[in-house]
């Protein structure tokens, strides 16, 4: 019997579908460069060789890339250790270290000195220092043994093979072993972690997320999306914890930043981790996607989002306890927004159901293949059918309840360090300090607001005989009155507050926690979502088995193609060009903005997303740009059609020679569809131009002296 999944990538690659390439596309796997991408990548104007972009023995321009914090992209870009990433990624950790005195998110940061720089706890960068195919080694025979628990444990056994095999080779480096081309494939990377990261830089929130949420994901755009950070190592250059004996990361590898600008038609390659793509998906996978999930997600997340910003722009100190919050509930509302829209707008699923007629023809052509291939769509839509109620269901009242409404989950986090030796607690201070982000960021008054929406809308949307139990005592005990119950799960929680339990925790009583009103109701939502859950995924292994099977026989089906692997946050290299485009009839769309779009979007009565700082207005009118000017005009953003998804935020977008010329930072609406399928035609990668962020740094923020440790091109 044909061993298939044992082969080489390259051959599985032409062989085995992970989404058939159009021009442009495609989120390459950087080893596999210079078989399958050199040649096109020359056409189109690359003017380096693949080796000094990925080297297996060598330094490249790969190891200038890290992982930012737990789902984004940054670059060094000196040998001092210096990082640059999107503001958007660094907003959660700006926010951790500011306070209502000093807020750095509203007010922006430079530090004068590296003594200045603040060190950011939590925050951490991940170079990948290797990437190996073990394919042969995780599956073994396991091609042999079909489908079911024995492949299951094969697979398992290999991996842990492979992930302490790579572990003895790099024993100061975090290992992880992932599957591609739908489980019928695996790589391990070796990724050495720093965590001492000091900020050195950011601008105001007014230009670092400028336009806000009505911008999110729209062009034109007019955003200065950077934040600048400082790798600190031990004396040896190795991950240590913060000290002030630390030194700046002597890095081996860093980005050259280009002044020469750009134009239309130039190269561009986009180097990081993109996080997510299903262009795998079956219109099964892609009607419950878009009728329950992004519906759900779309509506939930919007009832609580208007919640919190009127709280929000009530009151500053509630502002900055949420702002990290509103964005990371808002991106993903918005985006799958976009995303049911786009999928409708360009007919995505009808050209999958295309594909699967194709498909099925010719499996049906070959059901004497062991694979049972003409089964494989058949049995998702099954599993499909199945799955949908339970999942919904887990996955409204996770959205509502579980993330929802901050309370519930805390008796959990509290359980979770507490420990209790004769009948008293014995690590208050520990437990104190492991929730202290948590009440930092925490204002009793709007979750409880939030807490009465999200009930209730629970109660509204899901059958009565899938409601919590806590539900019943709202009936029996509040007359059904879901503000009243609210009201005393506030009042009588000692959860809500760190005084409150602080207090509980040195007068413990065992009984009187566990029937605390938020323990009370977490049960019973835990309770919930676990039968929901349970019956989810008993059927969620035969979805991934077929695919598995789904994805193998389209690469049988078509086996001339050129393909790559979905995305799922591993080192990609993705390249086009710079590139206008067309929305719509009549509309076109240039490839760059400029400063004047920031006056003409100016909206005082909208504070949070398109205030203009005084300094910013005083430079336009002046025209005064220096060297990053181009033709009088700031440029701040631009075009490409890169093929990215979420994870690539902060990704270095570099020139044919390699050099630095933006920061990758967003998609653009009418092609939100692309995590699903790409749009050649439409789809757009948003970039933050570097000579906005030079000048931001250089003029804007007087702190020219960072620039002096920067290779910068002319």
């Amino acid at each position: 019997m044909k061993k298939f999944v044992l082969c080489s990538l390259l051959t599985v690659c032409l062989s085995l579908l992970a989404v058939c390439a159009h021009a442009d596309e495609g989120m390459w796997l950087l080893p596999y460069l210079k078989t399958l991408n050199a040649k096109d990548m020359k056409a189109k104007g690359l003017k380096l060789k693949v080796e000094e972009i990925y080297s297996e023995t060598g330094t490249s321009l790969k190891d200038a890339i890290v992982i930012f914090g737990g789902g984004c992209t940054g670059e060094v870009v000196s040998p001092d250790g210096l990082l640059l990433t999107n503001h958007h990624c660094g907003y959660n950790a700006i926010q951790n270290i500011s306070t209502v005195e000093a807020d750095y998110l509203k007010n922006g940061f430079w530090a004068l000195s590296r003594g200045e720089e603040i060190p950011a706890p939590g925050l951490s960068v991940t170079f990948i220092r290797a990437i190996e195919e073990v394919t042969d080694e995780v599956l073994g025979e396991a091609a042999e043994l079909g489908s079911g628990p024995q492949r299951d444990a094969a697979v398992k056994a290999g991996m842990t093979r492979a992930s302490e095999r790579m572990q003895a080779k790099y024993p100061d480096c975090e290992i992880t072993v992932q599957t591609f081309m739908g489980g019928n494939q695996y790589f391990a990377a070796a990724g050495e972690i720093y965590t001492d990261i000091r900020l050195v830089g950011t601008p105001p929130s007014a230009m670092g997320k400028f336009g806000g949420e009505t911008d999110n994901w729209m062009w034109p755009r007019h955003t200065d999306d950077f934040s600048m950070w400082r790798i600190y190592a031990g004396t040896d250059n190795k991950p240590a914890d913060y000290s002030p004996e630390n030194r700046p990361y002597a890095a081996p590898v860093h980005l050259k930043i280009s002044l020469g600008g750009i134009k239309e038609g130039d190269f561009a390659m986009i180097m990081g981790f993109p996080g997510s793509t299903q262009r795998y998906q079956t219109t099964a996978q892609m009607e419950r996607m878009m009728e329950i999930e992004n519906a759900n997600r779309i509506y939930i997340r919007g009832e609580r989002q208007a919640i919190l910003m009127e709280d929000m722009l009530a009151d500053d100190a509630v502002r900055l306890k949420y702002a990290a919050k509103y964005a990371s509930s808002s991106n993903y509302w918005k985006n799958s927004i976009g995303m049911n829209k786009a999928l409708k707008d360009n007919r995505i699923p009808e050209r999958q159901a295309e594909l699967e007629a194709r498909f099925q023809h010719w499996a049906d052509g070959h059901k004497d293949s062991p694979q049972q291939y003409h089964l494989a769509l058949e049995r998702i839509r099954e599993a499909i059918d199945a799955i949908s109620r339970p999942a919904g269901i887990a996955q409204y009242l996770n959205e509502a309840l579980g993330m929802g409404v901050e309370l519930v989950p805390v008796p959990q986090r509290v359980g979770a360090v507490m420990r209790v030796e004769d009948g008293r607690v014995t690590n208050i201070d520990e437990v104190m300090d492991a929730m202290a982000k948590f009440y930092r960021d925490y204002n009793e008054p709007t979750d409880r607001r939030a807490a009465k929406r999200m009930f209730t809308i629970v109660r509204e949307n899901l059958p009565e005989e899938t409601l919590p139990t806590v539900y019943q005592n709202i009936a029996a005990d509040f007359g059904g009155d879901i503000p009243a119950f609210v009201d005393w799960l506030y009042d009588g929680s000692v959860y809500t507050s760190p005084e409150r339990l602080r207090a509980a925790l040195e007068n413990y009583d065992g009984a009187a926690l566990d029937s605390d009103p938020a323990q009370v109701v977490l049960n019973s939502v835990r309770g919930t979502l676990m039968r929901q859950s349970m019956q989810a995924q008993q059927h969620a292994k035969a979805i991934d088995d077929w695919h598995r099977v789904y994805i193998r026989g389209l690469g049988e089906m078509n086996p001339d193609a050129k393909y790559y692997p979905d995305a799922n946050f591993s080192m990609r290299l993705s390249y086009g060009s710079v590139l206008p485009y067309e929305p719509k009839d009549g509309v076109i769309y240039k490839y760059y903005t400029t400063l004047k779009g920031v006056i003409e979007k100016e909206d005082p009565s909208k504070p949070l997303e398109f205030t203009v700082p005084a300094k910013l207005k005083e430079a336009y009118y002046a025209g005064d740009y220096g060297r990053y000017g181009e033709d009088g005009e700031l440029r701040l953003n631009f075009l490409t059609n890169n093929d990215i998804t979420g994870g690539n935020s902060g990704s270095p977008v570099m020139n044919a020679r390699g050099e630095l010329i933006g920061l990758a930072f967003d998609g653009n609406w009418e092609a939100m569809s692309g995590d699903i399928l790409f749009e050649p035609r439409l789809q757009r990668c948003i970039n933050v131009d570097i000579r906005y962020v030079l000048w931001t740094i250089d003029r804007f923020a007087g702190a020219s002296y960072i620039l002096n440790e920067m290779t910068i091109v002319q």
